[in-house]
This record gives C-alpha cells, sequence and structure tokens, in this order.
C-alpha cells in the first residue's frame, strides 16, 4: 500500500496516509471526505562518512530551507 499526501479542502490541513487503491482517507483534523491528493516528490537522506547529513531530491530538509543539515541535525 503506498503512502500518499493529502489536503482537506474544507480546513487546510495537510496530511499523509498510508491507503489502499481507491480509498480517500478522510482528515485527520475535521473528519472531512472532501480532500484532494497532492502531488508528492521523492527525497531521501544520505548521512556521510564525516557525519553531515545531506537532501537529495528535495529543496529543503524538513525543517529549514537548506540543502545541507550540516548544522542542524
Amino acid at each position: 500500500m503506498p503512502i500518499y499526501e493529502y489536503c482537506c479542502q474544507i480546513c487546510g490541513k495537510q496530511y499523509e496516509k498510508l491507503v489502499r487503491s481507491g480509498e480517500t482517507p478522510p482528515c485527520p483534523a475535521c473528519h472531512s471526505t472532501e480532500v484532494r491528493k497532492l502531488l508528492s516528490g521523492f527525497a531521501f537522506r544520505s548521512k556521510g562518512a564525516d557525519g553531515t547529513t545531506t537532501a537529495f531530491g528535495s529543496d529543503n530538509c524538513d525543517s529549514c530551507h537548506r540543502t545541507t543539515c550540516t548544522g542542524c541535525h
């Protein structure tokens, strides 16, 4: 089962959910079923031999707008 990202059209909450094909999970905040599937980009992090972490396939880390996690992780 793939993980999909959704955005609630009622309250605006964005969330991820592991779903079966054809399912539309309700919003965890307001329980609305008026949600839109978002287009997700592939990303991963790699830790180098020197201990630094680099984000690949993404413009930023989860917590900031840097392309490397040196100094923050």
